[in-house]
């Protein structure tokens, strides 16, 4: 209790007095207002409007079937040359406590998963669409040794690479094991130069919706590519890197992310568990002195010589690409899209995606693509 006995003390109280009844009336309205409930996230397959139709050089889509089929490319295509293509992930699994063992089963389609089962659900999916995409190609899992970690199918290889896979320092391992891999790769190429086997990293939560080894055929000059997008504070998405299986390539490409690892551990060890690899491939590409950060607000193909290797720059929108996130417009889908990218909580939908195509009586690459699209920025349970 203020004592405001005496003149000093009034005219010490005295604003008091005007300020507090609007205290507390600014307190009653903030009491009154209704507080936003938190974003549901679902647990079902949700379509709505598929956005960017009537535009000219978006997927126009009716009923998840796509209208413009013939603007979109046949799969699958039939190789041009002697080079193969890899496409490479990390991937680890983790023990379940009791608890998660005993968690809330997760259903899509017929089939119902624990926490595990769709970890390696997703695995399988971007396995499966690998496999349609580019039936030629081969993937390759970088895996944590004392993982249990098996798979039984063609052309699919798990390589155990040494290393602190936890999930607080996967990002930074990833980087580790990418570099590891590519010095392996090295010392293959020494012993065998018939022909280029090149590759392509990338996460596990995407789908290759059509030939990526088109890349190397119609840029023959680049070393390592990288996709970009219109986002100052993250332009670039470590989530797909492509280098050249030349030696130089793999060399240069090895020397590249190595300082991005040295970068990452020296500049961004707060960012560890997330973002801290973007955040270092930036800064790599940023502190160029010559490089010219405008050309990642158009959705164009570049090349730049960045410390001693010749990088290609790709749009997000064709090679890496998502529903936006976020505030602003929703332009659709490309329709030369060739990667899609289940960031955050989209991996049902990737499921959904495969399971669609899969029990279609017509599988169609165009029409599952409808069926990511009208989904829009749906957020679901995993």
């Amino acid at each position: 209790m203020i004592n405001c006995n005496g003149w000093r003390r009034f005219l010490f109280c005295l604003p008091l007095i005007f300020f507090l009844p609007y205290l507390f009336s600014v307190m009653e309205l903030h009491q009154s207002l209704p507080h936003k409930p938190p974003k549901e996230k679902f647990d079902h397959l949700v379509l709505g409007p598929a956005a960017g139709q009537g535009l000219r050089d978006r997927l126009q889509c009716q009923d998840r079937k796509a209208l413009n089929k013939d603007q979109i490319s046949a799969l699958p295509q039939i190789p041009n040359s002697e080079d193969t293509v890899s496409i490479v992930t990390v991937f680890t699994i983790y023990n379940t406590s009791a608890g998660e063992k005993s968690s809330k089963l997760v259903t899509v389609g017929e089939t119902s998963y624990t926490k595990m089962e769709r970890s390696l659900a997703i695995l399988d999916v971007f396995i499966n669409f690998i496999k349609v995409s580019m039936p030629q190609s081969n993937v390759v899992i970088l895996t944590d040794p004392a993982s249990d970690l098996s798979m039984h199918r063609n052309n699919v290889n798990v390589v155990p690479i040494a290393g602190e896979y936890s999930r607080d320092k996967l990002m930074l391992q990833r980087i580790k094991s990418y570099i590891a891999f590519l010095e392996m790769k090295l010392e293959e190429h020494s012993r065998n130069q018939e022909y280029n086997h090149h590759y392509i990293f990338t996460d596990s939560d995407i789908s290759v919706v059509d030939d990526l080894g088109q890349i190397f055929q119609n840029y023959p000059k680049f070393h390592l590519a990288l996709t970009f997008r219109n986002n100052k504070e993250q332009p670039l998405n470590s989530g797909f890197i492509a280098v050249r299986g030349t030696h130089d390539g793999i060399l240069r490409a090895k020397v590249f992310l190595k300082e991005v690892l040295e970068i990452y551990s020296s500049k961004y060890m707060e960012a560890l568990r997330m973002l801290g690899d973007q955040k270092a491939l930036a800064w790599i590409v940023m502190s160029h002195p010559s490089f010219d950060a405008k050309r990642f607000t158009r959705p164009q193909p570049f090349m730049d010589e960045i410390r001693g290797a010749s990088v290609l720059f790709l749009p997000c929108a064709i090679y890496n690409w998502t529903p936006p996130e976020g505030a602003g417009q929703f332009h659709g889908m490309p329709l030369d899209v060739k990667v899609v990218h289940f960031k955050g909580s989209r991996k049902r939908l990737m499921l959904e995606s495969w399971n669609f195509y899969n029990s279609s009586p017509s599988p169609s690459i165009p029409d599952m693509l409808c069926l990511i699209l009208m989904s829009g920025r749906t957020k679901y349970d995993f």
